[in-house]
């Protein structure tokens, strides 16, 4: 993948859907910060300094919706001081922002981590931080709603439990605003992907999980509100937020599975009304 200045890749997908901007809701925002802040404050060698941060939130707010930055917005974030409701676009230049900062200040810093001997470190690391986010994230979730997660998934019973803990999380991003649409995770599926057919009713889950190792799930979302800036990180550093997948994804891991979209997953190609992860689940090894 050719890496693109922020400017290219905004004039070649410009994101008209979002230029009207919805408000969030409270707890999703305070429940980010303190996902976000957590994970980014202890990167290697940051000093806490928002320099960066602001300067990032003022380019992507003026390179993508043409607005200026409000005073105070990050520090609003950051303190969780919400006097005003964070908008979406707000919440997009925000996310933008501290995972900007956060791949950048991976990257400065590589040799501290430890690698395989293969793969590609860099990767792996951004990825890492993403996944760090969505478990405290997720945690917030988990207890706010609360969810009655099954432990395993050995019959149709813990299977309904698993599915209506998706629902209820789905229902919760939609109603802060996360998702300005619609939620969907299915179980039946048919497809076409890396040049193979993928087909799997939602009864045949559980047996195809259990015996052969492996199932599906297809994730769609409405509108997710950092889809401009998943496309724009993800075409100028090669990796994204994905916050709401990180957080279903810990929630299969809460359940002991390893759950995630697949490899090769670009945000760039799907309308914004319908974004589909092809997802693949396994059983965790102990």
């Amino acid at each position: 993948m050719d890496k693109k200045t922020l400017n290219q890749i905004v004039a070649e997908k410009p994101f008209h859907d979002y230029a009207a901007w919805w408000p969030m809701g409270q707890t999703f925002v305070s429940f980010m910060s303190e996902a976000i802040l957590s994970q980014w404050s202890e990167l290697h060698e940051n000093d806490g300094d928002l320099g960066d941060v602001r300067a990032y939130v003022a380019i992507y707010l003026k390179t993508v919706f043409g607005r200026e930055t409000r005073p105070a917005l990050v520090e609003d974030f950051v303190k969780q001081s919400f006097s005003r409701p964070i908008q979406s676009g707000e919440f997009d230049a925000l996310s933008y922002a501290f995972y900007r900062a956060a791949f950048e200040l991976i990257e400065r810093h590589l040799d501290v981590y430890d690698h395989p001997l293969y793969g590609n470190p860099l990767a792996e690391e951004r990825r890492s931080f993403t996944k760090r986010v969505g478990k405290i994230f997720f945690r917030q979730v988990h207890d706010y709603l609360p969810l009655a997660l099954p432990n395993g998934l050995h019959d149709e019973e813990s299977f309904a439990r698993l599915k209506e803990c998706i629902q209820a999380v789905g229902a919760f991003l939609r109603a802060e605003g996360y998702l300005r649409d619609h939620f969907a995770f299915s179980f039946t599926l048919d497809v076409e992907h890396a040049g193979r057919r993928i087909g799997q009713r939602e009864a045949e889950f559980l047996a195809n999980l259990n015996q052969q190792g492996m199932a599906y799930a297809l994730y769609e979302m409405g509108y997710p509100v950092i889809l401009p800036s998943a496309v724009y990180l993800y075409h100028t550093l090669g990796e994204a937020q994905h916050h709401s997948s990180r957080t279903i994804e810990e929630l299969f891991a809460w359940v002991g599975y390893e759950a995630r979209e697949t490899d090769d997953f670009d945000p760039t190609g799907y309308p914004a009304d319908k974004v589909v992860e092809l997802w693949e689940i396994r059983k965790l090894v102990p």
